[in-house]
């Protein structure tokens, strides 16, 4: 636990349990969100192909678990946390240019 306080720069253990409270809620949270955005758009298991269905699922879950995160994480007083988290992960993914200020 110290060594992830260390890196994430953590005081208290509370903190670390919310962040991975956070974590899994959003997971779920993401895949929730999903499902209607791709039934409005006619895609199910049962009418496409599950080598078309899933990776289109995963292409769209992706996006909006990104965009949920420092949400949810706000609502368990994380937003600090997650808000660092998402612009160093999307820099890195070459999205750097969405944070930068002139």
């Amino acid at each position: 636990m110290e060594k992830l306080k260390q890196r994430w720069n953590i005081k208290s253990n509370w903190a670390i349990l919310a962040i991975f409270v956070v974590f899994a809620i959003n997971g779920s949270f993401a895949t929730w969100v999903a499902k209607p955005i791709t039934a409005f758009f006619g895609i199910s298991s049962q009418t496409t192909s599950p080598w078309i269905f899933w990776p289109l699922r995963i292409l769209l879950i992706f996006p909006i678990y990104q965009l949920t995160l420092p949400l949810v994480g706000w609502f368990f007083g994380q937003f600090r946390f997650f808000w660092a988290f998402e612009k160093k992960f999307l820099s890195r993914l070459g999205l750097g240019f969405l944070f930068k200020q002139n």
